[in-house]
């Protein structure tokens, strides 16, 4: 009864997500994930039957219809995965850009985050915006402005 419980609670969010903005990355996480869940539940459906049949038939023998599908299965799985993997770079993606922006109006002295438009830090008057430059070489913190990376010497983008 517990897993009934549980499983409509995944079939309600299923059809919740249907009223979410399609292009959010945790909506699509979340649509390609349930996508992979029923894959993978027919596959292991298929595989049993597969087995049961082999079992019947004394040993390995063609499976037909079952192996066929089966195929069409793990083929459909192997790019439902795909696109969980491209979901789950875009939700890095766009959280990093969050951070990046949330970093531009928060000081990097006292840590006080400050309303948009502002120079300098309400709190301890430290200029805002400077966000620290990392190579892209050898992946050194260069302080922002930084022209070449004091580690290796190579030009860093402005």
């Amino acid at each position: 009864m517990p897993g009934d419980f549980l499983g409509g609670l995944g079939g309600l969010m299923k059809g919740l997500s249907g009223f979410m903005p399609q292009d959010d990355p945790e909506v699509k996480m979340f649509n390609v994930q349930s996508e992979v869940d029923d894959l993978k539940k027919q596959e292991t459906q298929l595989l049993a039957q597969i087995g049961q049949k082999a079992i019947a038939e004394g040993g390995i023998a063609r499976f037909g219809e079952l192996g066929e599908q089966l195929k069409l299965v793990q083929t459909n799985l192997a790019a439902a995965e795909g696109k969980l993997k491209t979901a789950l770079e875009e939700k890095d993606a766009k959280d990093k850009a969050e951070k990046e922006e949330e970093q531009k109006y928060t000081c990097p002295d006292c840590g006080t985050r400050n309303p948009d438009g502002v120079k300098f830090c309400q709190e301890c008057g430290a200029k805002l915006g400077i966000v620290k430059a990392f190579c892209p070489n050898c992946g050194a913190e260069n302080p922002a402005g930084t022209r070449f990376c004091g580690g290796c010497g190579t030009k860093i983008a402005q």
